[in-house]
């Protein structure tokens, strides 16, 4: 059975989660210490708190329109908010009556959980699934401008992780990566996301 885990870079107030843009989004970002236009408050963003899966993702930043790898600390408050409100991107037999109930509930869900595969270092697939979770426009605002204490620029260290795997120094890279522990949400958000069965 798979196992599903929220990876991330937590304390006792906050957590951290990625995201991957091109400078034009991301410099204001990194100078307002949030986002600003041209980041539209009207479209679905993605957050991710694994690294390593958006490592994959964006190619160590190397991807168009994916160059800037930023590390967003939102308030615990608010992820938790965010997961409490979520519904899963896929119809789980043991959250759902049937795929009726499950089209409905995602049609009206603010939020969207994904899971896929975590990931190592050299972006092979690992038998846990991480999470990403989609905010919508009804709620990005409240990320953006309620949730977000600090941005900060973490494009220099996936450049220098990627470089170091370049030259083979697997281990070394390993030891410049973000330290993750698993967070473990309110129990109640735990079934509803699928952690845990109900």
């Amino acid at each position: 059975m798979q196992e599903y885990e929220i990876r991330a870079d937590y304390d006792g107030k906050s957590i951290v989660v990625y995201q991957a843009y091109a400078k034009a989004i991301a410099l204001p970002a990194l100078k307002n210490q949030r986002f600003v236009a041209p980041f539209s408050l009207n479209r679905m963003t993605w957050i991710k708190p694994s690294f390593l899966w958006l490592m994959e993702r964006s190619n160590w930043g190397l991807k168009a329109d994916q160059e800037m790898i930023l590390a967003v600390r939102i308030t615990r408050e608010g992820w938790e908010e965010a997961l409490g409100q979520a519904v899963l991107t896929s119809p789980d037999a043991r959250l759902y009556v049937d795929s009726e109930d499950w089209r409905l509930q995602l049609k009206q869900a603010p939020v969207r959980v994904q899971w896929d595969p975590e990931k190592t270092i050299r972006g092979k697939s690992l038998p846990i699934r991480s999470i990403q979770v989609g905010l919508s426009r009804h709620i990005v605002d409240k990320y953006v401008n309620e949730w977000t204490c600090e941005i900060c620029d973490y494009t220099p260290l996936a450049r220098k992780i990627y470089g170091l795997l370049q030259q083979g120094q697997e281990a070394k890279a390993k030891g410049f990566l973000p330290t993750e522990r698993i967070y473990q949400p309110d129990p109640a958000i735990a079934r509803r996301i699928g952690i845990t069965a109900p």
